[in-house]
């Protein structure tokens, strides 16, 4: 198969402007349409009779652009992308592309997809997906309220989350050939920083078991996390045929985690198993919605005299900290929250009071030898 060649051609039309377009031989094919292509007009014009210094100077600038296209067409060539092709994508629907792809994720990505669509006002094409658009959209992150709480802003923290979601999303498009360029190698990420995780200490954890909530499956999956360090999602979409039971008579989740996608097989407590309610089909808490959380978490914490700010996924933090005061391994602990590397779990295990307190009195300094005997040769001279 012989290397297409690109020639730079003109072509004079009637009203006397002169036409650059590109001369593909052999011809290439379109990869969107798989019809092949000879032609690709470039929309720059020359003056066929500049009258003017001016006229022919700008004729030579619109021939030096012209070049660099013929250019890097050809290097396109060479690399096998033919993508330069395709006068169809640039002009898609970048944000119905985006919401097609929201099917199968988790509730983040539809907050990502709800703030992109109202900085983009509602209206975005492939073709206005560059670094500088993109650079815009993580200034609006920095600065912007919350969806459900206008009144709030995004934390720098969740604005770093949504804005790594938004980037992992540009990747996909890329490789599916939606945008020419993968900005991605220009956009700088969203440095997060280090804040204090709040979790439930035993003590508060009873007290909330003991307080009345106005919703029982907010109360009973709450609970369940705090027994069984599951995520939000996992909990959410827990069916009752991902429980399963030992040889021994004990209770088992076998589940695919939402987020790292990755398969376990968790032990729970009977305390945790009588959280489920009665065993049937489906969902086991039927109702459980990330907004019954954001409305209803809040009084619930007042309501048992817990004054730390606590969010659901506190409740996961709690479940590592008490794991760890109870004297359990990292590691251990590493395959109960279902993390692939320790690091991800050391940083949810908080340092409680307790364990501070138990660190520090374990340190003494004991009196030397030389020190005790010369105590014992001073009594003797008394």
């Amino acid at each position: 198969m012989s290397l297409t060649k690109v020639t730079l051609r003109k072509r004079l039309l009637p009203s006397g402007k002169i036409t650059l377009y590109l001369d593909y031989y052999p011809a290439v094919r379109d990869p969107q349409t798989n019809k092949m292509s000879r032609r690709e007009y470039l929309g720059i014009y020359l003056s066929s009779k500049p009258r003017s210094q001016e006229e022919r100077e700008l004729n030579k600038e619109k021939m030096i652009t012209a070049e660099g296209i013929r250019a890097q067409r050809e290097l396109s060539i060479l690399r096998g992308d033919l993508g330069f092709i395709d006068k169809e994508t640039p002009k898609q629907d970048f944000l119905a592309y985006y919401r097609q792809n929201l099917e199968g994720h988790d509730q983040k990505w539809i907050r990502v997809y709800d703030h992109f669509k109202k900085y983009c006002g509602g209206e975005c094409k492939m073709e206005d997906i560059t670094v500088e658009f993109c650079d815009g959209f993580r200034d609006y992150l920095l600065d912007a309220d919350q969806l459900m709480h206008s009144n709030r802003k995004l934390s720098r923290n969740s604005a770093a989350g949504y804005w790594s979601t938004f980037r992992g999303f540009l990747n996909i498009a890329y490789r599916e050939h939606k945008i020419k360029e993968n900005v991605n190698d220009y956009l700088e990420s969203i440095d997060t920083i280090d804040t204090h995780r709040q979790y439930l200490t035993l003590e508060e954890l009873q007290a909330l078991a003991d307080t009345q909530c106005v919703s029982d499956v907010l109360r009973r999956a709450s609970l369940f996390s705090c027994l069984t360090g599951l995520r939000f999602g996992d909990i959410r979409d827990l069916t009752w045929d991902k429980i399963t039971t030992y040889p021994d008579g004990g209770h088992c989740l076998r589940i695919t985690t939402e987020k790292t996608e990755t398969d376990a097989s968790l032990p729970i407590t009977e305390e945790a198993m009588e959280l489920c309610g009665t065993p049937g089909k489906g969902q086991v808490f039927k109702g459980f919605t990330y907004a019954l959380v954001q409305r209803e978490l809040d009084g619930w914490i007042k309501d048992a005299g817990i004054e730390k700010h606590i969010t659901f996924h506190c409740f996961r933090h709690t479940y590592a900290t008490l794991l760890h005061e109870n004297g359990n391994s990292l590691h251990t602990i590493q395959n109960l929250m279902i993390h692939l590397h320790p690091g991800t779990t050391a940083q949810y295990i908080c340092n409680s009071d307790a364990l501070a307190r138990k660190a520090a009195d374990s340190l003494h300094l004991q009196p030397s030898r030389i020190k005790r005997i010369w105590s014992k040769v001073r009594k003797l001279f008394k």
